[in-house]
């Protein structure tokens, strides 16, 4: 299956603008002028809400709430340290921040095996931080599950050798790409590629104008073609408002749903709105505090669970 209707979510304990990923995440903003205490409640708040919207429409939220005491400000984005496969495979990912390793819990694993899920094996990849190399699960790696290819956009929180390593692990074709901004007038490479690209069960919404080599974009044209998904582009400014940091996910009656933030749906032009809606209902959230400070959105509070049930 491309997409499923387990999520695995983390409740923030502490919330603000993480000073470590900043160097190279260039949608966070730091210069907030509200207090931490105040940041978190306004967090926990939008996620809280983010929640209740998933499991209106039958999607199963797993909610896990973060450790305070592990002062980790981007434990709400568990998808860059883990990621569920359907063989029973938990893959754990090296981190670019040091103060994001400390959102890896064995912790969680236990909670997902008391619910009835049956893990196999642990892959893990973080013993490449000792070498400075990173992969950040699916925020680095989009996965196409059923057509086994996985496209990802090299920066310094994708490096090349480690996804070809995942994917000879795992048995994916790589897709390989930059994918760039302009920050101050120069072109800099996007920190994850589910900023600029989102892959649904029929159709990819992506943002082309960033794969500044013609022959990258070309090829990842080319593979999203040859597996029948429709291209749905969209722009360098509508990525600045998260537009491409969407999720297909399952909810009840087997309907499937495109879960995006509030912002991102408003960047999107009447014309792209009706080309995902052909797809399925949209589900948006008010994620705005979130995404000013954590510099990420909608998807990348989502940990896909395909695990198969014990």
């Amino acid at each position: 299956m491309q997409i499923t209707n387990t999520i695995l979510m983390v409740r923030p304990a502490t919330f603000r603008s993480n000073e470590e990923t900043a160097v190279n995440n260039y949608y966070q903003k730091s210069d907030v002028t509200l207090s931490e205490t105040a940041l978190l409640q306004k967090a926990q708040e939008e996620f809280d809400a983010f929640v209740g919207k998933l499991r209106a429409q039958g999607v199963e939220v797993v909610v896990v709430d973060a450790v305070a005491a592990d002062d980790t400000p981007d434990a709400h984005f568990p998808n860059n340290w883990i990621s569920f496969h359907a063989n029973g495979t938990v893959a754990l990912y090296p981190m670019f921040a040091v103060n994001r390793r400390r959102e890896r819990r064995e912790a969680i694993l236990d909670l997902l095996e008391e619910k009835g899920f049956d893990i196999e094996n642990v892959v893990d990849y973080s013993s490449a931080e000792d070498e400075n190399l990173f992969l950040e699960g699916t925020g680095s790696i989009l996965l196409d599950r059923v057509n086994k290819k996985a496209y990802c956009a090299l920066s310094p929180r994708a490096d090349e050798e480690l996804f070809i390593e995942f994917c000879e692990d795992f048995e994916y074709t790589p897709v390989i790409f930059t994918a760039n901004q302009t920050v101050n007038g120069a072109r800099m490479a996007i920190y994850h590629t589910n900023v600029m690209m989102a892959l649904g069960e029929n159709f990819a919404v992506i943002c082309l104008d960033s794969i500044d080599d013609k022959k990258e974009r070309k090829n990842v044209i080319s593979h999203l073609k040859e597996d029948g998904k429709e291209i749905v582009a969209i722009t360098e400014e509508q990525v600045t408002h998260f537009a491409g940091n969407m999720l297909q996910v399952r909810g009840a009656n087997d309907q499937a749903y495109m879960v995006m933030s509030s912002d991102a749906y408003s960047s999107l032009t009447p014309t792209q709105l009706q080309s995902i809606e052909k797809h399925g209902p949209i589900i948006h959230s008010d994620l705005n505090w979130i995404e000013t400070c954590g510099g990420g959105s909608a998807r990348c509070m989502m940990a896909e669970v395909f695990l198969p049930k014990a």
